[in-house]
């Protein structure tokens, strides 16, 4: 896609697992593996088979946790 219409991170409501690995400077298995351990939190967002992430959602979450 062409990088001028492409819509930056920051902006964008659920980031994909690598886009999210990117954002947060955190590995995609680091990111499995905190989803796993909280399947209920409102950060998780299931598209069928494919496992998004609410950016404010996980930003809050992170902000909260003590140690990831």
């Amino acid at each position: 896609m062409d990088n001028e219409k492409r819509v930056p991170l920051w902006h964008k409501y659920s980031l994909t697992i690598r886009e999210a690995s990117e954002y947060f400077n955190l590995g995609e298995k680091k990111l499995r593996q905190i989803i796993q351990e909280q399947p209920q939190e409102d950060f998780i967002l299931n598209n069928g088979t494919k496992v998004l992430i609410k950016r404010v959602k996980f930003e809050q979450f992170m902000d909260a946790a003590s140690c990831v």
